[in-house]
């Protein structure tokens, strides 16, 4: 089995982010940039199963240079080979592009019987490119999976959104997202971070990926953010003390704010 894992790296959440003044887009040089977390369970879910049906796990990832540290993360916790998609001209790329360079790169790869996601990165939450490359490479997307299985040519998923429970199955070969529920990811080992040093990692750009296009061919981004200002520091609140006309109080605060 060949399994594909799609991965990015992202600014960590629980450190200051800023953005470019040239294009507003994330500030690369000075953010604490991570392995998204939901990326990690969609490699912990390949890896379980290369340890129970044997699978070859190849992980790609989109971004600049340092996207690279992405891969190398999940190659020591036992990925086999690693992809990197790097170019420039990729730079703020939109959802449609993302997916159609995501799906290039996986078609790179022999006899690919599953494509593995997180449900929606932590730095843009679109939650669409999953879907959008299951289209493009025409497989069958289970989404949001927070359980799988792998058996006799099919994958079978249990989802869990906020309008119920749902089993999905379809055959191979397949793409499948995952939500934080579906596991644990593991810690890379001293042994496995030596040994991802040694792992193969091509490095490809638009023009391997799409040797026929022209100039102006090239699926770049065709959106772009034209104005960014900070979030406004927060204000106090205001403070109703009951003396028997808190009701009405926040009656007239509720009506001035066209709430009710």
């Amino acid at each position: 089995m060949n399994i594909v894992v799609l991965v990015k790296q992202v600014p960590d959440t629980g450190a200051e982010r800023t953005l470019s003044e040239a294009d507003h887009t994330l500030d690369r040089a000075n953010a604490d940039l991570v392995l998204d977390e939901i990326n990690e369970r969609a490699a912990e879910e390949a890896l379980i199963l290369k340890e129970t049906a044997g699978a070859d796990v190849t992980v790609v990832s989109m971004g600049p240079g340092s996207a690279l540290d992405a891969v190398r993360k999940v190659l020591a916790m036992g990925a086999d080979r690693g992809i990197h998609i790097s170019d420039d001209r990729l730079r703020g790329a939109d959802v449609v592009t993302t997916a159609r360079v995501l799906a290039a790169a996986v078609r790179t790869v022999d006899d690919v019987d599953l494509v593995l996601a997180g449900d929606a990165t932590t730095d843009g939450q679109a939650g669409a490119v999953p879907a959008a490359v299951a289209e493009l490479l025409r497989l069958p997307p289970l989404t949001h999976a927070r359980e799988l299985t792998v058996d006799a040519g099919r994958v079978r998923v249990e989802r869990e959104t906020e309008s119920g429970e749902t089993t999905l199955d379809a055959p191979l070969p397949a793409l499948v997202s995952v939500t934080e529920k579906i596991n644990e990811p593991r810690y890379p080992s001293f042994k496995g971070i030596m040994a991802a040093k040694k792992k193969p990692v091509r490095t490809v750009d638009l023009d391997d990926l799409f040797p026929e296009a022209d100039t102006d061919g090239h699926p770049v981004t065709r959106t772009r953010v034209v104005e960014a200002v900070p979030r406004p520091a927060r204000a106090a609140g205001i403070r109703v003390t009951d003396d028997g006309s808190a009701g009405r109080q926040l009656a007239e605060y509720l009506i001035a704010q066209k709430l009710v």
